[in-house]
């Protein structure tokens, strides 16, 4: 059987270059399933690798979209398990990396069958969006789904409506759509997460921004103004900063709620891995060594 490892942890915790460790130790291939890093336009606010990190070894599904480009998490199931069929072909183990949980899901088991989107609920949905506001769907889908309110990222309208829409059809929260397994992989799957106190991981956060900030993230997204209506820029780092360009906001508040919602977007990821059973976690502070003894006592050994 062949070998996925998928690092996982929040935001900003060290899951790159635990990858590149990783990656070169096994002489191995790097997948990214972090949804926001697939769009080349957006480098800075979603902390992509850097020219130099991507050197070190082989990457896929990094920069391969532009925000223009609709992408969903089937068409990324469909492209992510061909990809790794065919290295797979070559190499004994993989690296997966990436903290978008829904997606790392869709590989590691697969997605649910859920209906197609029912345009009827979609129009109510949009028309309550746009009469009252995103709030008016996030007050929506609590009431329907507490569990799975507590994990989507609640400042994106397509996941929103998209699981208030299959509520609505199916009579079953999202939750317990989404809940059953339902697809037997061909190769073997070991999760490794990182973890840290709490307060380490909103100190890293807050200094992130601070870098992605003097990196040039608010002339990112200046260039990408004209774009502000599409699904991809519905994300943190870029919201907040059009809202300074709109006048809404100073430069610095805008930055404060980035920070702010940097660390709510980790405090559900964190709740999220919490229920999961199957992850092995090793310290942020000696994250390489650790996953390397734990993969050896697995019998996972570098290829001859």
């Amino acid at each position: 059987m062949k070998n996925l490892i998928s690092i996982i942890g929040t935001t900003g915790i060290g899951k790159t270059k635990l990858s590149l460790a990783l990656a070169q130790h096994f002489k191995t291939e790097i997948l990214s399933c972090d949804s926001r890093q697939f769009f080349q336009e957006m480098k800075i606010g979603t902390a992509t690798p850097t020219a130099a990190e991507l050197s070190e070894a082989p990457h896929h599904f990094i920069g391969h979209l532009s925000v223009k480009d609709y992408y969903s998490i089937g068409q990324f199931e469909k492209d992510a398990t061909a990809k790794l069929q065919q290295l797979f072909s070559t190499k004994d183990t993989l690296i997966m990396v990436g903290g978008s949980m829904m997606y790392e899901k869709a590989i590691i088991e697969g997605l649910n069958d859920l209906p197609e989107a029912d345009y009827q609920n979609q129009q109510k949905l949009e028309g309550l969006m746009n009469t009252h506001g995103i709030e008016a769907l996030q007050n929506l889908l609590e009431s329907l789904d507490p569990e799975y309110f507590s994990t989507v990222d609640r400042e994106n309208p397509r996941r929103l409506l998209r699981a208030i829409d299959v509520i609505w059809q199916t009579g079953k929260s999202y939750t317990e759509n989404i809940s059953t397994s339902v697809k037997k992989r061909d190769f073997n799957v070991y999760r490794i997460g990182i973890t840290a106190p709490r307060e380490i991981i909103y100190e890293r956060i807050n200094r992130r921004v601070d870098l992605m900030m003097q990196a040039g993230l608010l002339q990112e997204a200046e260039s990408l103004l004209p774009y502000r209506h599409l699904v991809p820029l519905q994300t943190v780092g870029y919201t907040e900063l059009f809202r300074y360009f709109d006048g809404e906001w100073t430069l610095d508040f805008a930055v404060e709620e980035i920070k702010k919602n940097s660390r709510r977007f980790a405090k559900r990821q964190l709740t999220w891995y919490r229920k999961e059973t199957n992850i092995h976690w090793v310290s942020f502070e000696n994250p390489v060594e650790e996953s390397l003894s734990l993969l050896h006592n697995l019998n996972i050994k570098p290829e001859q």
